[in-house]
């Protein structure tokens, strides 16, 4: 996820540019980068690092023209750099693209155009949408990017400038969000409203498969095809806060909304389309190397940590190989057995987390390989390990983790079907099957969230508990344990999970009249076991709130209440039963007026021990 402006009209661009790039720095602030052509050649300017690095190079050099597109970057083809941040060029410098989302296919289409002269600079899929309509350029820069957008495969948001045609700005769009500005002998592209808002209250939003011609005075929108399309104007009414947060209250509400894009991103370019494998072009392994692995170590914190107790259940029952999970902070000081038939897989959001990092500095020289999930390219984490499995959530800003947390469950299962298939642990038709599974989530996370109603009643009746407690059995539980922390550290309720099965081992002398119970009960291998212990705590007049799956009515005669998901998977269902327990926890903090973004005592990335 990466923020896009674009400015045509009689004013300087790179002050827009640099404006415009500032409010949504919140969408990437690895790199940062702009292009104006000053009237006879576009000049590029940009830099690694956080944008004000960037505004202080266009303040000594001051280029002056007046059209632009600028890009501030959040890296998922190659490490944060000068070289590898937008925009990118063409060849001949003719041709520059900022683009946002990745393009699937863009090794294919590179070593085509490698194969027919074109000379590479960056790491990046971005660089190879400048050298194709470079390619398919013949006096129309409208053609050359139809053809490019014909050639490609992905999610993008992308914007074009040219040389040859420098009154006009090219853009595009699929699955990643593009606004266009209107103005008065002026206008704007930029990712989000937030970049255009003090400038223009009249919008275009461009839906999927369109195109758009941008000039000064006018903006033409057709599909791919070059049918004209009419665009409704969409006025803006929001602050400039609240349009940051895209019209949302808080970021944490927003990226729980994200999670359906999120999800799509992550399993982008890695399930093959005829669902017969999982696809790791960044992991160079081998049958061997796999075989060697005698047991694997998941190491992480908080969230995280979660995720990797959901993990567990997936390489053990998938792969067949022994795991532990670590809380990163006691890695180190229990001697663990590790050597170099062990497998450190260690978890971390930012890359940046000083426990995980120095656990992960532990496994490794204690000799075993190690393989990070993380979600930001050349974070610490990811330089330190042998290899790295980047989530595409983007940037994450509320302190309390939801997009990320379901981004990791989903790179954890594909790891675990990837190591199945070497080892033959599993069946090719039920491989085949979790892989149809995880192509359904977007749309399943999206149906989840298009109906939140009783979700919110729930939180403001019961948002005044001081005790909350979350049962579930096998992979419940370990969505209980996440469940459980999302909603003590937003709402500061005293929240506990429990393996449901211990209940009589003590925790039911915990469980009074009135009292909630968040009982989870997706998994059908141990459901009537987990009625049972439903049945438990109803009879100490626990009120209880089931998560099941639809259809599922016999759980509703032993809980008061039922939030219920699609049908899935059951090792899908981990990903789905979490986001409920997400909303609750956000409504009932916004219910006790907490801070839902900034929770006291506690901070986004943990970078200190």
């Amino acid at each position: 996820m990466c923020g896009i402006v674009g400015y045509i009209g009689p004013k300087q661009a790179a002050q827009f540019l640099i404006e415009g790039l500032k409010k949504l720095e919140y969408r990437g602030y690895d790199s940062a980068g702009i292009a104006v052509y000053d009237g006879s050649k576009i000049n590029v300017e940009k830099s690694v690092g956080r944008l004000n690095v960037l505004e202080k190079k266009v303040e000594q050099i001051a280029p002056k023209g007046h059209v632009g597109i600028g890009h501030t970057r959040w890296a998922t083809h190659g490490r944060p750099s000068d070289a590898n941040s937008h925009p990118h060029t063409d060849c001949s410098g003719n041709f520059v693209v900022v683009h946002n989302g990745i393009i699937e296919n863009y090794l294919h289409l590179k070593e085509k155009l490698i194969a027919k002269g074109h000379v590479f600079t960056s790491e990046t899929d971005t660089e190879v949408l400048a050298h194709l309509v470079e390619e398919h350029y013949q006096g129309d820069f409208e053609a050359a990017v139809k053809k490019v957008l014909a050639d490609v495969e992905g999610s993008y948001a992308m914007v074009f400038l040219s040389n040859y045609e420098p009154d006009k700005i090219i853009c595009s769009k699929q699955d990643n969000p593009l606004v266009i500005g209107l103005g008065d002998g002026e206008n704007f592209v930029a990712s989000d409203i937030p970049a255009i808002i003090n400038r223009t209250r009249k919008t275009y939003i461009l839906s999927d498969g369109e195109m758009a011609i941008v000039t000064k005075d006018s903006v033409w929108v057709m599909n791919r095809q070059g049918v004209p399309v009419s665009k409704k104007v969409f006025e803006v009414h929001w602050d400039a806060e609240a349009a940051e947060k895209g019209g949302y209250e808080h970021f944490m509400i927003k990226e729980i909304y994200e999670q359906p894009k999120a999800i799509r991103e992550t399993t982008a370019g890695r399930l093959a389309k005829d669902d017969s494998s999982i696809i790791f072009d960044e992991l160079k392994w081998t049958k061997d190397d796999v075989a060697a692995i005698r047991k694997i170590t998941i190491v992480a914190c908080g969230t995280a940590y979660h995720a990797g107790i959901v993990g567990k259940y997936y390489l053990e029952q998938l792969a067949r190989i022994p795991v532990e999970v670590d809380v990163a902070s006691e890695f180190r000081y229990r001697s663990p057995l590790v050597d170099d038939k062990t497998l450190a897989i260690v978890i971390s959001q930012s890359g940046e987390t000083l426990d995980t990092l120095a656990a992960l500095k532990e496994a490794k020289k204690l000799g075993a390989r190690t393989l990070a999930i993380t979600n930001v390219v050349g974070s610490s984490i990811a330089r330190e390990a042998d290899q790295v499995i980047y989530t595409q959530a983007g940037p994450e800003i509320a302190v309390a983790s939801t997009k990320a947390y379901t981004t990791q469950l989903i790179g954890l299962l594909m790891v675990a079907l990837y190591f199945a298939a070497f080892k033959g642990t599993l069946p090719e038709e039920r491989i085949q099957a979790i892989i149809r599974g995880l192509k359904q989530l977007p749309s399943q996370a999206h149906e989840i969230l298009e109906d939140v109603e009783a979700i919110k009643t729930f939180a403001k009746e019961y948002g005044f508990n001081e005790d909350v407690f979350f049962i579930g059995r096998s992979l419940d539980y370990a969505v209980a344990l996440e469940g459980s922390l999302k909603l003590k550290e937003i709402s500061y309720i005293h929240a506990e999970a429990y393996a449901a099965g211990e209940l009589k081992h003590g925790t039911l002398a915990l469980i009074i009249e009135g009292v909630p119970v968040i009982a989870l009960a997706t998994q059908r291998d141990v459901y009537e076991k987990t009625l049972s212990n439903i049945k438990e705590v109803k009879a100490r007049d626990a009120v209880v709130i089931g998560i099941g799956m639809q259809g599922d009515e016999e759980i509703k005669k032993y809980v008061d209440h039922t939030i219920l998901i699609p049908v899935t998977d059951k090792y899908l269902a981990p990903i789905l039963a979490v986001i409920p327990l997400q909303l609750l926890a956000y409504y009932a903090a916004v219910t006790r007026g907490a801070d839902v973004d900034k929770p006291r005592n506690l901070a986004k990335s943990v970078t200190v021990e």
